[in-house]
């Protein structure tokens, strides 16, 4: 199966930049976006072969999360946890036979760390979720973790220490929730490959000189490791901040 995973920036804005064509080029099984900034009825997206399943945040304009499918799941969750949470549309999870999808759009902590307790105890409410769903099935989690995990995943780590992002309370939790039990699965493929990004600020040439930070993500459970056959970043690809992800599994 192949796995895409894009955070648009807003969908209405990035179907003018071409996310339709880009939708079609690579034909996923699994597509899922993040922050897609509308509600319900302010889009419709033809996609002949997909099931289409969407979260919306309560405030216009704001977060939100969706996945196109081509399998129809056996289920589908929206949300988990606080209502704060649900109400900004941060979660969608899909039930397949094999395995759990969870897309996520994680909180931001914001410039000045405003929302760094929120955002610290959201991220201990979606791995125990995480734990929950796995000791059912195995688990692929894909989204905007908004998190540089390691100095490796930033071009200026030094600089960036302790900002939104990268606190080593946001790195810690990244770090607890690989350790029980998922698999970073760029890093499974590429350890030590630096420059390595997929979201570039908006100030003028920092994308043109790839002055980015990994905060994209897929992750998956640690029994699936065998089943995991390729991971990157299409970096190449335009139409917001951050650019699209792949996973391909042998199921």
């Amino acid at each position: 199966m192949k796995f895409v995973s894009w955070n648009v920036n807003g969908l209405r804005a990035c179907v003018k930049k071409g996310f339709l064509d880009f939708f079609d080029q690579v034909d996923a099984d699994i597509f899922c976006v993040q922050e897609t900034k509308l509600q319900d009825g302010q889009i419709h997206l033809d996609l002949p072969g997909y099931h289409q399943y969407w979260n919306y945040a309560v405030k216009k304009g704001y977060s939100g999360t969706a996945v196109f499918t081509k399998a129809e799941p056996l289920a589908v969750k929206y949300g988990v946890g606080s209502q704060e949470t649900e109400a900004e549309g941060r979660i969608l999870t899909l039930e397949y036979d094999s395995f759990y999808l969870v897309n996520v759009y994680t909180p931001n902590s914001q410039r000045n760390l405003a929302r760094l307790d929120f955002r610290v105890a959201w991220e201990d409410e979606i791995r125990s979720y995480l734990a929950e769903l796995d000791s059912r099935k195995p688990v692929i989690m894909c989204g905007d973790l908004n998190v540089a995990h390691q100095d490796i995943d930033l071009r200026n780590s030094k600089s960036n220490a302790g900002n939104s992002g990268f606190t080593q309370e946001e790195r810690g939790k990244m770090t607890d929730l690989l350790g029980s039990g998922f698999i970073d699965t760029f890093r499974y493929f590429y350890p030590d490959l630096e420059g390595a990004y997929t979201w570039w600020s908006y100030m003028n040439k920092v994308r043109e000189r790839n002055i980015g930070w990994r905060i994209d993500y897929f992750l998956a459970s640690e029994r699936l490791r065998d089943t995991l056959q390729g991971a990157g970043i299409y970096s190449e690809v335009m139409g917001s901040d951050h650019c699209p992800i792949f996973l391909e599994t042998t199921f």
